[in-house]
C-alpha cells in the first residue's frame, strides 16, 4: 500500500487499484473506490471504447487516471504486470477466459504481486452454463425473478434502468468483496480473487423477500404485496397536473398522519382488510387526483405521513433537502451526485473530472515508479 499523498483525502487514501477498462458495473466500482481515496489508474485501450457519450461526461471514470496500454502488443501484458506489481486491487470484467488469454489473469498477476485482490466482474460469473454468453443488465435481474417482481400486475414487468443489476448487485457486490479482500490481505498477508456476478448479487438483494414467501407473507406475482405497489399505501399516485406522489406510509402511527392529511372520509375502507385494498386505492388515487403535485408537497411538507414528491433527475438537486446536504454538487460544469457515504474523520471529495484516455500516462509512470509505461513525449498533465 502505497504512502498517500499530503493532499488526497478518503478512508481509502494510498490504495493502488488498476482497472482494466470496460462499461458498465466495472467501472462504477473503481469511481466508488475513487471517491474514496484510492488512486484508480484506468488502463485504456487505444481507439478507446467506452459510453457512446463525450468522456469528458462520463462521471464514471472521475477520480480516476488513465493510461495507454495495447494489451494486444507484445509488451502490453507486462506493462500491465508493472503496474499490479504495485498495486493493491485490479478490476477486470471481460468474459471469463479473456484475461488469462491476454496474460493479466490471477495466476499471472498473483505470481509478480501475491498480496493482490484481483476483483472480477461479470453478469454471469465465472463458471456455469451461460458463464460464456453475452448479457446485458435486464437478462441477469431476469433469471433471478427480480425484474419479474417489478411492475403492474398486468402490464411487462418495469425496467429499473440499469441500477439494480449493474450497480446494486454488481458494482456494489465487488466493492464490497474487494474491501473485505484488503482487510485479509493486511492482515493475512495473501491476495486473492473476488469473483462477484450480477446475478449472485441480484439474487442476494432478494434475501428478505425469500424469507417472505417461505413464510406465505409474500405472493409470487407482480403488484400483489406490501412493497411491489400492490399495498395502497404504498405506491405511487397521479395528481392533478399529472406529477405522482410517493406514499409509504406503512406503520399505522405513518398511515393515521397519512390519511387525516389527504382528507380521506372516515368510511374510507379500514387498511387491513386486503380484499378491499382496491376500494383503498381507488379512494386515494381519486384524492391526489384534486390537486397539483406542488400543492400535496405542501400539504405533507414536514409531516410523518411518509410521502414525498416523485421528481425528475434535473428536479432533484434543487430539492431543499438534497441542496442543505450538498448530496449533489456542480463540478468541471457537470451537475453530479457527490461521493457517498460520509466519513467523519477522512472526508471525501471530487478531486477530478472523467480521466481523458491516456492523459495521465506521464504522471502515473513517474508516481508508481514505472518508467518504462509512458513514452517521453507525454506531457505531465495537471491535476484538475
Amino acid at each position: 500500500m502505497a504512502v498517500p499523498d499530503k493532499g488526497v483525502h478518503g478512508p481509502l487514501a494510498g490504495v493502488r487499484v488498476v482497472e482494466l477498462a470496460g462499461i458498465g458495473p466495472g467501472p462504477f466500482a473503481a469511481m466508488l473506490l475513487a471517491d474514496l481515496g484510492a488512486d484508480v489508474v484506468r488502463v485504456d485501450r487505444p481507439g478507446g471504447g467506452a459510453l457512446a457519450i463525450n468522456p469528458e461526461y462520463d462521471i464514471t471514470n472521475r477520480n480516476k487516471r488513465s493510461v495507454i496500454v495495447d494489451l494486444k502488443a507484445a509488451d502490453g501484458a507486462d506493462r500491465v504486470l508493472d503496474l499490479v506489481e504495485r498495486a493493491d486491487v485490479l478490476i477486470e470484467g471481460y468474459r471469463p477466459g479473456v484475461a488469462e488469454r491476454l496474460g493479466v489473469g490471477p495466476a499471472d498477476c498473483h505470481a509478480r504481486n501475491p498480496k493482490l485482490v484481483y476483483g472480477r466482474m461479470t453478469g454471469w460469473g465465472q463458471e456455469g452454463p451461460l458463464a460464456q454468453r453475452a448479457g446485458h443488465d435486464i437478462a441477469y435481474i431476469a433469471i433471478t425473478g427480480t425484474l419479474g417482481m417489478i411492475g403492474a400486475p398486468d402490464e411487462p414487468p418495469t425496467v429499473p434502468a440499469n441500477l439494480v443489476g449493474d450497480y446494486a448487485g454488481g458494482s456494489l457486490y465487488l466493492v464490497v468483496g474487494i474491501l473485505a479482500a484488503l482487510n485479509h490481505a493486511r492482515v493475512h498477508g495473501t491476495g486473492q480473487v473476488v469473483d462477484a456476478a450480477i446475478v449472485d448479487g441480484t439474487a442476494h438483494l432478494t434475501s428478505m423477500i425469500h424469507g417472505m414467501l417461505a413464510a406465505g407473507g409474500w405472493q409470487d406475482r407482480r403488484g400483489a404485496n406490501l412493497l411491489d405497489g400492490g399495498c395502497p399505501f404504498y405506491g405511487n399516485y397521479e395528481t392533478a397536473d399529472g406529477g405522482y406522489m410517493a406514499v409509504g406510509a406503512l406503520e399505522q402511527q405513518f398511515y393515521d398522519e397519512f390519511v387525516a392529511l389527504l382528507g380521506l372520509p372516515d368510511q374510507a375502507p379500514p387498511r387491513k382488510d386486503i380484499a378491499r385494498w382496491g376500494d383503498l386505492r381507488e379512494a386515494v388515487a381519486a384524492r391526489f387526483k384534486e390537486r397539483t403535485r406542488d400543492e400535496w408537497t405542501a400539504v405533507f411538507e414536514g409531516s410523518d405521513a411518509c410521502v414525498a414528491p416523485v421528481l425528475s433527475l434535473r428536479e432533484a438537486p434543487a430539492h431543499h433537502h438534497l441542496a442543505a446536504r450538498g448530496t449533489f454538487v456542480d463540478h468541471g460544469g457537470i451537475t453530479q451526485p457527490a461521493p457517498a457515504p460520509r466519513f467523519s474523520a477522512t472526508p471525501t471529495d471530487i478531486r477530478r473530472g472523467p480521466a481523458q484516455a491516456g492523459a495521465d500516462t506521464a504522471d502515473v509512470a513517474r508516481d508508481w515508479d514505472v518508467p518504462a509505461l509512458a513514452p517521453t513525449d507525454v506531457p505531465t498533465k495537471e491535476a484538475d
